[in-house]
């Protein structure tokens, strides 16, 4: 059987990037388009990412494939959708509130963009966490009269919440959440990024947008479908928190305090995250870990330097669970979650193999 034919807009900057790493070799996905800004279009791809002193901008640890440097770089506002199969996005969210919705006339479009995850007709997916809100994309594509449709990744630091939250959820109930943040650098990506003078030996206490992003994408993530397909009913969780920026180059950790709906023992905890499985139809895909939470005893870990690459860096890493005495029924954790992996472009590719699954993507 073909592949299908994906077309990456955004190719040139650190999250397109991701997705050409991630999508190398993969089984049912080819990349055989690739798109960026105005200047770069008209290049090979290797032309594009060469600095004027001569440095190749590369900058995954991942070796860019000399048959990926040979390839074309369109404009974005080039690229015509009857060439291809689906889109990924890694564009700006002023850019992709532009170019996706032309696209998603035709073809499926996954983002990494936040520019519509709080749509009401556009589902915030996650697989393991909320793979049933995916036929929401017939509810937007009859709203909108497209053929394909939009479904943006969560925000990174949103991710790896909301899955040590699922199973929490699904057997105790949770109530509130607090959390803080300690966001590596990558997040904001290289343009224009964090200046180096600014983060080292030190601590930025504010990264804009990102708290009420948290806040809102939480709620969306573990809400309900309705049983037609047509609206999402957010989760009555309470959530609050505070997001910082660190000296550290991937991962996002997190200090996470939550309520939980009913009574539980630590044990009760660590035993329920460790046994969650997900939605079944996430359990095979290609881009699958082997666990999606890895809960861990010693009580100096998670680190980001030593757990963000966990399972491919697809898993979420747990750690020094203990029960809290001011929340009612109250438990903290600490996790780390790779915030350009599962976080941001394979956990993209992630949805589109998932939505395939499930009917709602290409042949």
């Amino acid at each position: 059987m073909a592949k299908l034919r994906a077309a990456l807009i955004g190719a040139t900057g650190l999250a397109g990037q991701q997705f050409i790493a991630a999508l190398r070799n993969h089984p049912f996905i080819e990349l055989t388009g690739l798109a960026a800004s105005p200047r770069s279009a008209g290049k090979s791809y290797g032309d594009a990412l060469r600095t004027a002193n001569g440095m190749t901008a590369w900058f995954v640890p991942e070796p860019l494939a000399p048959e990926v440097a040979r390839m074309p770089v369109v404009s974005g506002d080039a690229l015509k959708a009857q060439d291809y199969d689906l889109v990924f996005s890694a564009v700006e969210a002023d850019v992709a509130r532009e170019l996706e919705p032309r696209l998603a006339k035709d073809i499926p479009v996954f983002s990494a963009a936040s520019a519509f995850r709080y749509e009401d007709d556009v589902p915030l997916l996650i697989p393991p966490v909320n793979a049933s809100h995916a036929p929401l994309v017939r509810e937007q594509q009859r709203r909108r009269g497209w053929k394909g449709f939009i479904v943006p990744s969560p925000n990174c630091t949103t991710t790896g919440l909301a899955v040590t939250l699922a199973p929490l959820a699904e057997r105790f109930g949770v109530k509130a959440v607090l959390m803080t943040s300690l966001q590596a650098m990558s997040g904001a990506g290289r343009s224009p990024g964090v200046i180096g003078m600014d983060i080292l030996d030190n601590v930025i206490p504010y990264i804009p947008k990102e708290e009420q992003k948290v806040e809102v994408e939480t709620k969306k993530i573990l809400g309900a479908l309705n049983a037609g397909g047509s609206a999402l009913t957010p989760h009555d969780v309470r959530v609050s928190c505070t997001c910082t920026r660190v000296a550290v180059l991937e991962g996002h950790t997190e200090s996470v305090f939550v309520s939980l709906g009913t009574k539980a023992t630590v044990a009760e905890v660590i035993q329920t995250m460790r046994e969650w499985r997900g939605a079944e139809v996430a359990r095979d895909l290609p881009s699958t870990p082997s666990r999606w939470i890895e809960v861990l005893d010693d009580p100096f870990r998670p680190q980001p330097r030593l757990d963000r690459e966990t399972h491919g860096g697809m898993a979420t890493t747990v750690g020094r669970v203990r029960e809290d005495g001011v929340l009612e029924n109250g438990f903290k954790y600490v996790l780390v979650s790779h915030n350009t992996k599962m976080g941001a472009a394979r956990g993209s590719i992630l949805v589109a193999e998932q939505l395939r699954a499930q009917g709602l993507l290409g042949r």
